[in-house]
C-alpha cells in the first residue's frame, strides 16, 4: 500500500512538470514589438515629409477627394480609415489638429479656438479642402513612392515629397513608449530665408514662433536638442492706473487655464485683484481689476512668478530615419528638409526632361510620317508585320536626328493617327510645337544643371506667393529673472514673544511685527550678540530676549545695522557697522567677539545706512574724570558682520541713549536701463540713468503724447512706445512740437510737470493728432523742411530755436503756432551750448562706501590690527567658508 502510494504521487509530480511552460522569452518581443509600433506607426513624425501616419493618410485622402470643394469631415475621416487601421476619433483629433495650425487646410465651421480652449463641434458639422499651399508643396504622384494599405486593398505613400520644412513650420509632439518628441514651431518666412541661406552656404538660427504670440526667451534653446528651454510670458501691460490687460499668452495655454492659475494664486494669497473679465474673441483680451493701493508693477512681475503667465517649454527633437528614431537639432532638421527638396526638385526635373524629350521624339516622328506620306506605304501591305516593317523602313532615312532609337511602340502609335489629323496637317504649327519643346527642354536642362539656384527661386517664389500674413508673432526678448519675494503678495502677519523667544504667524496673542508672506525669510537678532535667518513658519523658537525682528532681504547692502556690545562680563565695550548679504539659513551667528556673557548696549536697524549719534554714560567707578560723551556711527565703517568692532571704553557702560537721529551714509544709486529686457538695474548693464537718491524719479515720455515720473523701482515696466526716458531734473522744461489734428497745422510749447506722480498728455486728444519730435536739452534747435509747392521753389529750410521760440508755458496749454505753410518733415538738430546748474556730484560727497573695508585705517583707538585681522577672517567666511543660503 505505501508503495502504490509512493508511485501515485510520482506520476502526480511528473504530470505537474509536464504542465510547466516557461514565458520568459515571449513578453519580451510582444512588448518590444508594441513599442516599435508606437514609435514608427503613431507617436513619432518621420524626417522625410515631417508628417506622423495618421497625418500622413488624412492628407493622402484629402487629395483623392480633392475636387475643390468642401468636404464633410467625416466623410474624409471615413475615408482615411481605408488606410489608418484605427478609430474614427482619433483620425478626426488629428485633423483638428493640423487645421488649427492654419497652414494645409482650408476649413470652415467652428473648429475649435487655441486661445480658449474651446474643442471644435462634431465633424459632421465641419468642412475641409486643401489649401493653395498643400496642393503646391506636397503632393507629386510621379516621385511619390507607394506601398500597400493595411489591408492590401488600395495603396498608400511611403512619404509625401514634400518641398518645404513642414515638420519646423507646424511642429510636432508625441509621446511613445521609451521615448517622446516634442518640436517647436516655427516662423514661416524665416524657415525659407534659413534654407536660403542653408542652399547659399551661409549659416542660419532659427527660433520658434507661436501661434498663440507672446513674449519668449530663447537664451537656452540650445537647437531644439534634449536639455533646451524657452521661457514664454504672457503679453501684459497697464490698461489703466487699477486694471492689467493680458493681450497675448504663452505656448501651451489658453485663457480658461491662465485665469485658473491667477485665480488660484489669488486664493493662495500669492497675488492680490479683484476681479478677471475675459474679453476674448478672435483676439486675447483678458482684464485683471486690482485692488487700491496695489502695485501694478509689482503684480505684472508677480503674474509671471506664480501664474501660468510663464511657463517653461523643453524641446526635444526626435523624428524617424530609416525606420529608426534619431534625435537632432531643428538647424539639421532643416539642412535635411532644404536638401531633401532640392532632391525632389532634380527629380521632378528629371521626369519633366523625360516627359518633354518623349513629346519631342513623336512631334517629330509623326511630322516625318505625314510630311513624307510613309503612310502610302502601307496599302499595299496586308499583313500587320508587313505594316510595321514598311512604316520602319519609310522612316529610316529620315531618323537620324532623334536622340533615340525608333521602337515598335512608335510605329504602333503612328498606325493610331486618324485620317483626318493627316488631312488637316499644318506642317508650320508642327514645327512650331517642336521649337516650343526644344526651347523647355533647354529650359529645364538649364535647371537641372543649376539646381541650386533653382531652388532658391522656387522658395523665393514660396515665400511671395503665401509669406504675406505669416509674419513673426511671438516676440524674442531676453527675460530679467523674477525674484518671487521681491513681488510676493504679504498675506499673513508675523508676531513675536521676545521674552521667550518665539517668532511665527500663530502668535496673534503676542506682539505684531510686520506683514509677510509664507517664502518669506526672517532675520532675528538677540540680547545676547546672536543672529539667525529662518523661513517664516507658524511657530520658531530662536532664543530668549528678542531684540529685533524683520523680513530678510537677501544681497540687501543698503541696510545697515549699528551696533554696540560689552565684550563678556564686565569687559570693555565695542561698537561696529555692518550689512548682512548672504547667510546659512537656520545657522546662528555670535555678532560679537565671542567671549561668555557678552551682551548687547546699544542696537539699531536702518534701511538706507543712516547713522544716528547717541550719548555714551559709564558708571561712576574709582576715578574716571569722563563719565559722558557723544559718539556718531558715521564716523565708524562699514565692515562684515564677525570684525569685532571699535574700542567704545574698557569702563563699565551704564546706558546708551539716542540723541539725534542719523541720515544715510550710503552713496546715490547709480540705476542703468538694459534695453534687451527693458528693465531697470544697478548691475551695470545697458545705459547708465544716473545716480539716484530717495527722492529723485524718472522721467518718461511716450510716442502717444504720455509724459510721467515715476520712482526708480527695480519692478518698474515700460511701454513699447517710451521714447525717452532719463534722470528727471524739474527744473528742466520739455519741448515738444506736435500735428494738431482738429487745426491741422504744427504747434511748438514747453512746459514743466505739474504733477510728478501722474500720467499727463501734452498734445490734444483728437485721432489725428501726433507727436513730431520732443526734446529735453535746456536750448533745442529744430529744422523745418517745407513741402514744396506746384509751379514754385520749394521754400528754404527754416531753423528754429525753441526756447526763443516760446516761453514756458502750462502743460495743457495748446502752445504756438509753429507755421502756416504745409511742411514736409521737422528734424531735431543738435542743441545750443548751455551750463546746467552744477549738481553736487555723489564722488564730491563725504560718505562712507559700505564696500570699503581694507582700505582704509581707522582714526581711533588700538584695535587697527585686530580689526584688519578680524576683516580678513569675515572676508573668507563670506567668499569660502559658509554655503550661501541663495
Amino acid at each position: 500500500m505505501t508503495e502504490d502510494n509512493d508511485d501515485l504521487l510520482n506520476n502526480e509530480r511528473d504530470d505537474q512538470q509536464e504542465t510547466i511552460t516557461r514565458v520568459t522569452g515571449m513578453y519580451k518581443d510582444w512588448f518590444l514589438d508594441y513599442a516599435s509600433y508606437v514609435i514608427l506607426e503613431r507617436a513619432v513624425p518621420a524626417i522625410e515629409d515631417g508628417f506622423k501616419p495618421v497625418q500622413r493618410r488624412i492628407m493622402h485622402s484629402m487629395k483623392d477627394l480633392d475636387d475643390g470643394r468642401y468636404n464633410k469631415v467625416a466623410n474624409i475621416v471615413g475615408h482615411t480609415m481605408q488606410y489608418h487601421p484605427h478609430g474614427d476619433a482619433s483620425i478626426g483629433d488629428a485633423m483638428v489638429q493640423i487645421g488649427q495650425k492654419d497652414l494645409l487646410i482650408d476649413t470652415q465651421g467652428n473648429w475649435g479656438n487655441i486661445l480658449t480652449g474651446d474643442g471644435a463641434a462634431a465633424s459632421r458639422y465641419i468642412e475641409a479642402r486643401l489649401s493653395k499651399f498643400a496642393l503646391d508643396v506636397i503632393y507629386n504622384p510621379k516621385i511619390t513612392e507607394w506601398q500597400a494599405s493595411y489591408d492590401g486593398r488600395r495603396k498608400e505613400p511611403i512619404n509625401l515629397p514634400v518641398m518645404f520644412p513642414l515638420l519646423l513650420a507646424q511642429g510636432a509632439e508625441g509621446i511613445a513608449v521609451g521615448l517622446s518628441t516634442k518640436i517647436l514651431p516655427h516662423n514661416f518666412i524665416e524657415l525659407i530665408d534659413a534654407s536660403v541661406k542653408h542652399l547659399n552656404g551661409k549659416r542660419f538660427t532659427i527660433f520658434p514662433d507661436f501661434p498663440t504670440a507672446g513674449i519668449a526667451d530663447v537664451t537656452n534653446y540650445n537647437d531644439g536638442n534634449r536639455g533646451g528651454r524657452v521661457r514664454v510670458r504672457a503679453k501684459i501691460s497697464q490698461y489703466d492706473k487699477n486694471t492689467l490687460v493680458i493681450t497675448e499668452i504663452p505656448f501651451g495655454t489658453n485663457t480658461s487655464t491662465l485665469i485658473d492659475s491667477i485665480l488660484k494664486a489669488n486664493d493662495k494669497g500669492k497675488i492680490k485683484i479683484k476681479k478677471i473679465e475675459d474679453n476674448t474673441a478672435a483676439e486675447v483680451e483678458i482684464l485683471v481689476h486690482l485692488p487700491a493701493g496695489i502695485s501694478p508693477d509689482k503684480t505684472i512681475d508677480a503674474l509671471y512668478a506664480f501664474t501660468n503667465c510663464e511657463m517653461s517649454v523643453s524641446p526635444l527633437g526626435c523624428v524617424i530615419e530609416d525606420n529608426k528614431p534619431l534625435f537632432i537639432g531643428v538647424s539639421e532638421m532643416l539642412r535635411r528638409s532644404t536638401d531633401n527638396t532640392v532632391e525632389l526638385l532634380r527629380q521632378d526635373l528629371q521626369i519633366k526632361l523625360e516627359e518633354f524629350e518623349e513629346q519631342w521624339h513623336f512631334a517629330s516622328l509623326e511630322r516625318i510620317f505625314i510630311e513624307n506620306r510613309i503612310y502610302r506605304d502601307i496599302e499595299e501591305e496586308e499583313t500587320w508585320e508587313g505594316v510595321i516593317q514598311a512604316i520602319d523602313k519609310g522612316l529610316e532615312p529620315h531618323v537620324k536626328h532623334l536622340k533615340r532609337a525608333v521602337t515598335e511602340d512608335d510605329i504602333v502609335r503612328l498606325t493610331e493617327i486618324r485620317i483626318k489629323r493627316i488631312s488637316k496637317f499644318d506642317i508650320d504649327k508642327a514645327l512650331q510645337k517642336i521649337e516650343a519643346l526644344e526651347g523647355q527642354i533647354a529650359e529645364v536642362k538649364h535647371h537641372l544643371a543649376n539646381i541650386i539656384d533653382y531652388a532658391i527661386a522656387y522658395f523665393e517664389r514660396l515665400k511671395k506667393e503665401y509669406g504675406p500674413g505669416k509674419e513673426r508673432k511671438t516676440e524674442i526678448r531676453v527675460f530679467d529673472d523674477v525674484d518671487a519675494t521681491k513681488v510676493v503678495i504679504r498675506n499673513t502677519k508675523l508676531y513675536v514673544n521676545r521674552e521667550e523667544g518665539f517668532i511665527g504667524t500663530s502668535l496673534r496673542k503676542d506682539e505684531y511685527v510686520c506683514d509677510c508672506s509664507d517664502i518669506d525669510d526672517i532675520i532675528v537678532f538677540t540680547g545676547d550678540g546672536k543672529m539667525m535667518v529662518t523661513k517664516v513658519d507658524t511657530k520658531t523658537f530662536i532664543g530668549k530676549d528678542i531684540i529685533h525682528v524683520a523680513v530678510f532681504k537677501k544681497k540687501d547692502k543698503r541696510t545697515i545695522y549699528n551696533m554696540m556690545y560689552r565684550d563678556g562680563k564686565g569687559g570693555p565695550a565695542y561698537v561696529k557697522r555692518f550689512a548682512v548679504t548672504s547667510i546659512t539659513r537656520d545657522r546662528e551667528y555670535d555678532l560679537t567677539n565671542g567671549t561668555k556673557g557678552s551682551t548687547l548696549l546699544y542696537f539699531s536697524a536702518n534701511p538706507n545706512g543712516e547713522a544716528e549719534v547717541v550719548t555714551v554714560l559709564l558708571r561712576q567707578v574709582g576715578s574716571i574724570k569722563k563719565l559722558k560723551w557723544d559718539l556718531d556711527f558715521a564716523d565708524i565703517l562699514i565692515k562684515g558682520r564677525a570684525s569685532k568692532g571699535n574700542l567704545v571704553t574698557k569702563y563699565s557702560v551704564k546706558r546708551i541713549e539716542l540723541k539725534e537721529k542719523g541720515v544715510s551714509t550710503l552713496k546715490p544709486r547709480k540705476i542703468w536701463f538694459d534695453d534687451a529686457v527693458q528693465r531697470l538695474n544697478v548691475d551695470g548693464r545697458g545705459e547708465l540713468l544716473g545716480e539716484f537718491r530717495g527722492e529723485d524719479r524718472i522721467l518718461i515720455i511716450n510716442q502717444s503724447g504720455i509724459v510721467k515720473t515715476i520712482t526708480p523701482e527695480l519692478t518698474a515696466h515700460f511701454d513699447n512706445d517710451m521714447i525717452i526716458m532719463e534722470k528727471w531734473i524739474p527744473k528742466k522744461p520739455i519741448s515738444a512740437i506736435y500735428y494738431n489734428g482738429e487745426k491741422e497745422l504744427y504747434y511748438v510749447k514747453r512746459f514743466f510737470i505739474e504733477n510728478e506722480g501722474r500720467e499727463d498728455s501734452f498734445i490734444p486728444d483728437h485721432p489725428n493728432s501726433q507727436l513730431e519730435i520732443v526734446s529735453t536739452d535746456w536750448k533745442p534747435m529744430a529744422e523745418i523742411e517745407f513741402t514744396k509747392e506746384r509751379g514754385k521753389d520749394r521754400k528754404e529750410n527754416l531753423q528754429v530755436n525753441l526756447e526763443e521760440f516760446i516761453s514756458v508755458k502750462g502743460i495743457s496749454a495748446l502752445g504756438n503756432q509753429l507755421t502756416k505753410f504745409k511742411v514736409n518733415q521737422i528734424s531735431l538738430l543738435d542743441p545750443l551750448p548751455y551750463e546746467a546748474p552744477e549738481e553736487v556730484h555723489a564722488d564730491d560727497l563725504e560718505v562712507v562706501d559700505e564696500t570699503n573695508v581694507s582700505d582704509k585705517k581707522e582714526e581711533a583707538n588700538n584695535e587697527g590690527a585686530s580689526t584688519s585681522k578680524d576683516n580678513t577672517e569675515i572676508d573668507k567666511e563670506d567668499d569660502q567658508g559658509q554655503t550661501a543660503l541663495f
